[in-house]
């Protein structure tokens, strides 16, 4: 059982930046890891993902060139830099990992997910 917590959400203006950690137990360096989103009424969506060694991943459009994950495995911990937040940010940001090191936009590629952090980005 992978046990992931998250943490850095928070309430920021528009413009301002987070920055989201995951730390996990058991073997990170070899999981695929990912976050993912749900806003209010919405259903949960792909953000970004990145491969076990950093060298593979894939963002949403709608984050793209605002977003940065990244990962250390001496650390068992990933990150989500997120800058110039909109509202439509606004979500609960949960962190998931595959303990096969599959990444892909899917949310059933992943067995493990963290509680979910609030991101509130006001306007």
């Amino acid at each position: 059982q992978v046990q992931l917590v998250e943490s850095g959400g928070g309430l920021v203006q528009a413009g301002g930046s987070l920055n989201l950690s995951c730390t996990a137990s058991g073997r990170f360096s070899n999981y695929g890891t990912a976050w993912f989103r749900q806003g209010p009424g919405k259903e949960r969506e792909f953000v970004a993902c990145l491969s076990r060694n950093g060298d593979r991943w894939l963002y949403a459009d709608s984050v793209k060139g605002r977003f940065t994950m990244s990962r250390d495995n001496a650390k068992n911990t990933m990150y989500l830099q997120m800058n110039s937040l909109k509202p439509e940010d606004t979500a609960i940001y949960y962190c998931a990992v595959d303990p096969e090191g599959w990444i892909t936009m899917r949310a059933n590629t992943y067995d493990y997910w963290g509680q979910g952090t609030q991101v509130t980005v006001s306007s």
